[in-house]
């Protein structure tokens, strides 16, 4: 099993800044991938950005792109999301997950299901 918390998300304006951190623990050394998700009031969750242990290669949802960095420390075995530029839109609970088997192409990594483990969620609120 794999546990997941996420925290430093919040209130803040359009243009600012938030870098949410993600601790894993338990089996994290089995698990291939690790990604961010979020899901607005009344919408589908939807894939933001990730990463696989094994590599450098990130991934990333196009409205991200540019705005957004995802980074890891092995050492911690946490992840971490930058959020640069937020816009109102942004706006969502974002999900810390982990996936356990590898994947045989991009495609996969951004799709949910695909992974294994989630964490409760943290509440980044952007006001215009």
């Amino acid at each position: 099993q794999v546990q997941l918390v996420e925290s430093g998300g919040g209130l803040v304006q359009a243009g600012g800044s938030l870098r949410l951190s993600c601790a894993a623990s338990g089996r994290t050394f089995s698990s291939d991938a690790m990604g961010w998700f979020r899901q607005a009031p009344g919408k589908e969750r939807e894939f933001v950005a990730a990463f696989r242990w094994s590599g450098e290669r990130t991934y990333y949802a196009d409205s991200v792109k540019g705005r957004f960095t995802i980074s890891r420390d092995n050492a911690k075995i946490m992840v971490f999301l930058q959020m640069n530029s937020l816009k109102a839109e942004d706006t969502a609970v974002y999900y810390c997950a982990a996936k356990s088997r590898m994947a045989p192409n991009f495609y996969y990594y951004t799709v949910g299901a695909q992974y294994d483990f989630w964490g409760p969620g943290t509440q980044v609120t952007v006001s215009s």
